[in-house]
């Protein structure tokens, strides 16, 4: 679950995690890893009920924090136990929730730690629901768990399946993921791409002439790293292709790193399927050599010319094109001369949603440098022009008219 993340993700967050008497409550030892993994600071605590399925000390050695079990164990010195955690806590997390301690929470009931600490939360409360199938849908957790709703307490309903009393319905826990989902949901309100998944391409692809030559570009993939950044700031979930670069991958993205336009055409293929949205700010080369020679070529007297037959390459953005169903396409168009009338023809042609133009004549400007001048196309015929700005600020401007498209605003 953590593979891809951005392992700053939770750094400076509090969460509280409690577990209440089900036994899903192995389950929750690898949110608290995950969590911890990420950098949150969490916090267990658990009811007495939850102690015969999992041991404090299991969490405690994961969490790196004691473990609080009983409101009247004096064993700790300090404030207050529930109302001390509650005091730092960011969210609170119940992962699983009984129906017994759901029905506590829906009636006001603080009998232990648990759901003392709750009632003196002032930080949004995430139940994870699990139990029986029969528990689930009676008419009284029904409405119990409704009422929870309606007091603002966010439930994250049980899935489908397999359950520990041998039948198979809804009241298993949710899957871990689908709680950390959850959880960033609430946590990160602004994360307006949470749940999306997209493809960026970025830098130039390298064409062999033989062992030690190639034909190339000048792109420094700096616009595609700083789209990456701001798409992670936002909260999606980013693959970047990319071609050779000196630039640093932002943290918590899938790289795959390829080297020619073949390999970046087979990579995108590979997971188009699979993304919500395209961003291609790759200099990808139109053609390569026919024929790469094994050794290197050696320089002869006698000859004054020496020539190179080129062959096309394939056209990343217009087959991904064909291929569009429901995914949002961005592409770039850099270009020398002619700027808005060929981007318009590449918009049109590569059935694009957006494209970003650039002339990269300009000074300080385009491949290799820091600023970027860019024109926005959006296939309604809109044209925005922005000023001069830092390629950062204009990746900014770009994921928030990505977001604008995804949600149809």
């Amino acid at each position: 679950m953590a593979s891809n993340m951005d392992k700053k993700k939770y750094v400076g967050v509090n969460v509280v995690v409690g577990l209440t008497g089900g036994i899903a409550c192995y389950k929750a030892v690898e949110i608290v890893s995950y969590l911890t993994q990420m950098g949150a600071n969490v916090n267990v605590a658990m009811t007495s009920a939850a102690c015969e399925f999992v041991t404090p000390l299991t969490l405690q050695s994961i969490s790196n924090n004691p473990v609080v079990t009983d409101l009247f164990d004096t064993a700790q010195q300090g404030n207050v136990k529930h109302i001390a955690l509650v005091e730092k806590a960011d969210i609170i997390l119940i992962v699983p929730a009984t129906a017994n301690f759901i029905g506590k929470l829906a009636t006001g009931i603080a009998d232990d730690l648990l759901s003392t600490t709750i009632m003196a939360a002032k930080a949004p409360v995430l139940i994870a629901a699990a139990m029986n199938v029969n528990m689930y849908s009676n008419r009284i957790v029904q409405e119990n768990i409704n009422k929870l709703k309606n007091y603002g307490y966010y439930i994250i309903e049980p899935d489908v399946g397999y359950l520990a009393c041998g039948t198979v319905g809804r009241g298993r826990l949710a899957e871990a993921s689908k709680i950390i989902e959850e959880l960033d949901k609430v946590l990160f309100p602004n994360k307006k791409l949470s749940g999306v998944k997209v493809l960026v391409t970025a830098g130039g692809t390298q064409e062999p002439i033989d062992p030690v030559r190639y034909i190339s570009n000048h792109s420094s993939g700096k616009m595609g790293y700083a789209i990456c950044e701001e798409l992670k700031n936002k909260g999606a979930e980013v693959i970047l292709v990319t071609g050779p670069t000196k630039v640093t991958p932002p943290v918590g993205v899938q790289l795959i790193k390829v080297t020619t336009a073949l390999e970046m055409y087979d990579a995108c293929l590979s997971v188009f399927q699979e993304v919500d949205a395209v961003i291609k700010a790759a200099a990808v080369a139109d053609f390569r050599p026919k024929i790469t020679a094994q050794n290197k070529i050696k320089k002869k007297d006698e000859e004054n010319n020496f020539f190179i037959e080129l062959e096309k390459n394939p056209d990343i953005l217009a087959e991904l094109g064909k291929l569009k169903e429901k995914q949002v396409m961005i592409g770039f168009a850099a270009e020398t001369e002619a700027l808005l009338e060929n981007a318009e023809q590449k918009l049109a042609k590569k059935n694009l949603d957006m494209i970003v133009a650039n002339d990269v004549t300009g000074r300080d400007v385009g491949f290799n440098a820091d600023n970027n001048q860019v024109t926005i196309l959006w296939r309604n015929g809109k044209i925005e022009s922005l000023p001069l700005m830092t390629k950062k600020d204009v990746a900014h401007e770009i994921v928030a008219r990505l977001i604008k498209l995804i949600h149809k605003e």
